[in-house]
């Protein structure tokens, strides 16, 4: 909720980091785009930018279209189209540098620094990204964990008024591994 508040306050105040902002500067964006809290998209190279259809920013992700460590020694910055394709999550923190493609159905993870392109239907994460399964293999491991391990629906959320029982039991039952929410 408090983050939704900062967003909507954001939006309202502060202009030039709307994504509608953005838009009318270059960015290209599919449908279905969520982008989360304090999510940076290079502003001053926004038109080089192409993001997909069913694209998730999580929270604090920076999209660089530019890379300015060059400016000191050579007087120039070196800039790069950057392209996320359809289906694309990228976890929290993450960093997409200029001049990198991300393929359709992948997912980046937390924290990861994408440097190089990411094929198509993969799974990567670390600093520098790097594959480390496809996301047919992902998905699958997790659907399988979700036969054992708790599995918690729609009322067990902030945004459903979770009750402070329903905290207890969800606190005790991950107190052995991971979960799920719906």
């Amino acid at each position: 909720m408090i983050s939704m508040l900062k967003s909507y306050i954001r939006s309202k105040f502060i202009k030039e980091s709307s994504t509608e902002y953005l838009i009318k500067k270059g960015l290209k964006v599919g449908n279905n785009f969520s982008r989360q809290g304090e999510c940076i998209i290079d502003i001053g190279h926004c038109w080089l930018i192409t993001i997909g259809n069913n694209v998730t920013l999580a929270p604090r992700v920076h999209i660089l279209a530019h890379d300015a460590s060059t400016k000191k020694y050579l007087g120039y910055t070196k800039i790069g189209l950057v392209n996320i394709g359809d289906n694309v999550f990228i976890g929290a923190g993450s960093i997409v540098l200029p001049g990198v493609k991300i393929g359709e159905n992948s997912i980046i993870g937390a924290g990861s620094v994408v440097t190089r392109d990411i094929p198509p239907n993969t799974v990567a994460a670390g600093n520098p990204a790097k594959v480390i399964c496809s996301t047919d293999e992902y998905i699958y491991k997790h659907k399988n964990d979700m036969k054992e391990r708790p599995v918690f629906d729609k009322s067990w959320t902030i945004a459903y008024n979770i009750s402070d029982y329903q905290k207890e039991i969800m606190y005790e039952k991950l107190k052995y591994g991971i979960g799920y929410v719906e």
